[in-house]
C-alpha cells in the first residue's frame, strides 16, 4: 500500500467517525486504524444501529467531505487533552491519554475537521474534498483493545481508493472472495462442521473432508520419508516445566491453555512440538556422523485464539502441523535450509500454487531493542539473519524483509500465501534456532570427540493441514484437483436395469483405490449430473444399454466436457496423469 493511499484511508476513517457522531451524538468513539485494503472504526453506540444505516452514514460522509474542511493538527499537554476528551464525553480516548501519561508522554495530538475533533497522531490529507471514492463494507462485534474482559463495540469496516475504477475492481474481488469463502463452500460441499456443544474453533471433519486431510497427510509423510526425514509420534500434552525450560511458557503463556493438575504434575496441551523433539534427540548420544538428523511429525497442537479471531479453518484452537526439526552442524545449516525450501517449493507445485504469484518468501527479522520479546545475543542474531538472507539471495526465492516478525529464539523465513481476496497469510515457516540447544543442553560429538551444540532448524512443509485445506478450497473455488477430490467418480446408471453394471464398475474402481459412488436416486439423469457438478466431482460415468453391452463408460467432466465412451482401462490411464508423483 502506498503512503498516499494509507493516508487517504486514515483520513476516511476520521470522516466516518465524524459522520457517525453527527448522526448518533451519544456514540462513544474507540479507535480507527488503517488495515489492508481499507480501514475500520470502533464505536460504542448508545442508540440502535445496523448495516441498513450504511447508506445514511455514507451520505453524511459525502456531505462533510464536500465542505472542503481542512485536517488541522492540535497539540495539547496531557492535562488539557484529558479536559478536552472529558468535555467531549469520550471516556475511551481519556483512557488512552492516561495510558500515554503513565508512559511519560507530556503532549498528545488531535486532529480537527470542522467541529469534529479526534485523538490521533496523523498523518492526514490536507482537505476533506480529496476524499471522493469510498464505501462502507460490513460491521462486526469487537472488544475494546481486543480484550474480552472489556466492553463490546461495533466495528465498521470500509475502504477508500483514488479512483472509482479501483473501487469497482476491489468490490468485484470481494464478491469473488465471498463466493469462494472456504466456510461457505465447506458447508455446501459437506466437508466440515462446527458445533457449539463441542466448542468454538474445533472443526469436525466429515468423511468427505477427512479425505482431503488424509490425502495431504499421506503425500507429505511419504515425500518426507523419501527425503531422509524420520517420522515420530509424541504426545499432544506435556508438563508445564517442559515449556518453562524451552522458554515458550513466558512468551506464549497467554495463548496456551490452562495447566491441568494430574497427580503431582501440572500438564498442559502443547502449543508446539519442538520441546518433545528436543527430548527425543536428548534421549541418546549422537555423533556428527548422524547429522543432519531430521525428525518430523504430523502434530496436533493447541493454541488459545480469542473468539473474535476465530475464522473457519484459517484460525482454529486445535490444528495439525506438518512439523519437523532438523539437528545439524554449522556447516550444514545453509544446505538444510535450501533443502527445506526445495521441499516447500515442490509441495506448493503439487498443490498447484505458483511461486511469485500465489506465494513469496518473507525474511522475518528480530528487533534487538525488544529485549523482552527476543533472546539477547546480537552476534548470533547477526549470523543467523545473514545465513537466511544469503540462502534466499542465492536461489529463486522472491522475498522481502520484515522487522519484528522473528521467533523469540531466532529469525525465520515465512512463506506468505495470497488468499482469494489477495491478502497475504503466513502459511509455513523455516526458523533458525540458536537458543534451544543451549536451553536443553543438546549436544553431539564432533570428529575429535568434543561435545558441541547443534543448530536446530524448525520447519513446516505445508503448514497446518486445516489452514492449507482452507487455502485450497478457496484457491480452487471448491473444485479440488482430482487426487484430493473426496469423490473422484460419480457413477450414474440411466435406468434401474443398469444398476448391476454400475455396481460392477464401482467395485472395480474401489479395488483400484479410486473414491467412487453410485447415484441410484429416482431422479432424471440431467438432475444427477447437476448434483455431481454442484458437489464438484471431477468425472461422471454415465451407464446405459450401449455402455453395458460394450463394457465401457460414457465420461463427462465437471466442466461439462463430453469425453465419449471409454473403457475402464483407458479412463484410468487418462486420470493417472492427474495424480502427483513423488520427487
Amino acid at each position: 500500500m502506498s503512503n498516499n493511499l494509507e493516508t487517504l484511508r486514515h483520513s476516511t476513517a476520521h470522516l466516518l467517525a465524524a459522520a457517525v457522531k453527527e448522526l448518533y451524538p451519544k456514540t462513544v468513539l474507540g479507535i480507527g486504524p488503517v488495515i489492508e485494503n481499507g480501514f475500520y472504526y470502533d464505536f460504542s453506540f448508545k442508540s440502535d444501529f445496523s448495516t441498513k444505516d450504511f447508506s445514511k452514514i455514507e451520505a453524511k460522509m459525502q456531505e462533510i467531505a464536500s465542505k472542503n474542511l481542512a485536517f488541522e493538527n492540535l497539540t495539547k499537554n496531557i492535562k488539557d487533552a484529558i479536559s478536552l476528551t472529558t468535555k467531549l464525553n469520550e471516556p475511551l480516548k481519556t483512557q488512552l491519554i492516561n495510558e500515554l501519561k503513565t508512559k511519560g508522554e507530556r503532549e498528545v495530538t488531535f486532529y480537527q475537521t470542522g467541529d469534529f475533533i479526534d485523538l490521533c497522531t496523523g498523518p492526514h490529507i490536507g482537505n476533506t474534498s480529496d476524499i471522493k471514492v469510498f464505501k462502507l463494507l460490513s460491521s462486526a462485534a469487537a472488544y475494546w483493545k481486543g480484550d474480552e474482559k472489556n466492553i463490546s463495540l461495533t466495528r465498521i469496516y470500509g475502504t477508500a481508493w483514488d479512483t472509482k475504477a479501483q473501487l469497482d475492481e476491489y468490490l468485484v474481488k470481494l464478491e469473488k472472495a465471498k463466493e469462494n469463502d472456504h466456510r461457505k463452500l465447506g458447508k455446501e460441499l459437506g466437508l466440515f462442521v462446527f458445533s457449539d456443544t463441542v466448542g468454538q474453533g474445533l472443526p469436525l471433519f466429515t468423511a468427505n473432508g477427512a479425505v482431503i486431510f488424509r490425502e495431504l497427510e499421506r503425500f507429505i509423510v511419504d515425500e518426507e520419508l523419501s527425503r531422509g526425514y524420520k517420522h515420530v509420534i509424541t504426545p499432544p500434552l506435556a508438563k508445564v516445566d517442559l515449556y518453562r525450560l524451552s522458554g515458550h511458557y513466558p512468551y506464549y503463556k497467554e495463548t496456551m491453555y490452562p495447566p491441568m493438575k494430574v497427580d503431582q504434575d501440572e500438564l498442559i496441551l502443547r502449543p508446539m512440538t519442538c520441546p518433545h523433539h528436543f527430548m527425543l534427540f536428548k534421549s541418546e548420544p549422537h555423533s556428527y556422523r548422524e547429522l543432519p538428523l531430521r525428525l518430523a511429525e504430523i502434530s496436533p497442537q493447541f493454541r488459545y485464539e480469542k473468539s473474535g479471531e476465530l475464522s473457519g479453518l484459517m484460525r482454529v484452537r486445535m490444528f495439525t502441523l506438518t512439523d519437523a526439526h532438523i539437528f545439524c552442524t554449522n556447516d550444514q545449516v545453509k544446505d538444510e535450509i535450501v533443502k527445506a525450501l526445495d521441499l516447500i517449493d515442490f509441495m506448493n507445485k503439487v498443490l498447484g500454487l505458483k511461486k511469485g504469484v500465489d506465494y513469496r518468501f518473507r525474511l522475518s527479522l528480530g528487533d534487538r531493542s525488544e529485549t523482552e520479546k527476543y533472546f539477547k545475543d546480537d552476534k548470533a542474531w547477526d549470523g543467523a539473519e545473514q545465513v537466511l538472507r544469503e540462502v534466499l539471495e542465492s536461489g529463486n526465492f522472491p522475498y522481502f524483509e520484515e522487522k519484528n516478525e522473528a521467533a523469540f529464539y531466532g529469525p525465520k523465513i515465512d512463506i506468505q500465501i495470497k488468499n482469494v481476496s489477495g491478502k497475504e497469510e503466513t502459511a509455513y515457516t523455516i526458523q533458525y534456532d540458536f537458543v534451544s540447544p543451549k536451553r536443553f543442553d543438546l549436544k553431539y560429538s564432533d570428529d575429535s570427540g568434543k561435545e558441541v551444540l547443534p543448530i536446530v532448524i524448525h520447519r513446516s512443509s505445508i503448514g497446518a493441514l486445516e489452514r492449507t485445506i482452507a487455502f485450497l478450497i478457496e484457491h480452487y473455488a471448491g473444485k479440488l484437483p482430482f487426487w484430493l477430490s473426496p469423490v473422484q467418480f460419480e457413477i450414474i446408471p440411466i435406468a434401474e436395469r443398469h444398476s448391476s453394471y454400475a455396481n460392477e464398475i464401482l467395485n472395480n474402481l474401489l479395488k483400484k483405490g479410486f473414491r467412487s459412488e453410485v447415484n441410484n436416486k429416482n431422479t432424471p439423469m440431467g438432475s444427477k449430473i447437476r448434483d455431481a457438478q454442484l458437489q464438484k466431482i471431477p468425472y461422471m460415468l454415465i451407464l446405459g444399454d450401449k455402455e453395458q453391452a460394450q463394457k465401457s463408460v460414457a465420461v463427462r467432466t465437471i466442466e461439462g466436457e463430453d469425453l465419449g465412451m471409454l473403457s475402464l482401462t483407458k479412463l484410468l490411464e487418462l486420470v493417472s496423469t492427474q495424480i502427483p508423483l513423488h520427487s
